[in-house]
């Protein structure tokens, strides 16, 4: 079983390099862009589109996942990469945190000169 692109939670974007993303807008496909959970709560179909007819650009055919790294490793890999950005984004807020407020104590700098 593939993507279910009749739920209202899948999106499909292309990009100008023709890579195409597949992905579930909630996060509930955790091997996306190959396939959806067999029974997914949240799967609601979208009623927006039925009846039309879509052009070619927009279904590509989606590429088959690696069947050299197995489902849980892919999980894994996933789930790591999950803990590395969470690690590590406090440390840029608080960083960029700093940079705004810096930017903002020079701008107000110049206006004490200016005021009587």
């Amino acid at each position: 079983m593939g993507m279910r692109e009749e739920c209202k939670h899948f999106q499909s974007r292309t990009y100008k390099s023709g890579e195409v993303a597949r992905f579930c807008v909630l996060g509930h496909a955790p091997d996306q862009p190959w396939s959806c959970p067999e029974n997914c709560l949240t799967y609601e179909r979208r009623y927006v589109d039925i009846g039309w007819s879509h052009g070619t650009l927009v279904d590509r055919p989606v590429e088959a996942p690696g069947t050299d790294v197995p489902i849980e490793e892919r999980r894994e890999l996933l789930e790591s990469a999950s803990e590395i950005v969470g690690a590590v984004a406090p440390a840029m807020f608080e960083e960029r945190r700093r940079q705004l407020e810096e930017k903002a104590k020079k701008s107000r700098r110049g206006r004490k000169f200016w005021r009587r």
